[in-house]
């Protein structure tokens, strides 16, 4: 929120928009935490005498939601801190 202050983009729509970030940042964490329980690869059993392996959804889904996020960081004009972010390097 204070990036967005210091970009000067404030308002419902931006909130909103930060709002949306934490929601995928929520779900990115249960897909990542869902990758480790179970692994890259799956068993299957649909009932019907057919059992394998498969690729674990959460992957494909972690891809999607990771540009997802990306996206929306671009459209608040937020961009990453290079070095340490509590690190105030301004007086030389």
């Amino acid at each position: 929120m204070e990036q967005l202050a210091k970009n000067g983009t404030t308002g419902k729509y931006y909130i909103d928009l930060v709002d949306k970030y934490m929601d995928f940042w929520d779900l990115e964490n249960d897909l990542i935490a869902d990758i480790k329980k179970r692994g890259a690869v799956v068993k299957y059993d649909n009932g019907g005498g057919q059992k394998g392996q498969k690729k674990n959804d959460s992957i494909d889904q972690r891809i999607k939601v990771s540009a997802q996020m990306l996206k929306i960081l671009d459209s608040i004009g937020i961009k990453p801190v290079s070095g340490d972010p509590g690190d105030d390097d301004d007086e030389l």
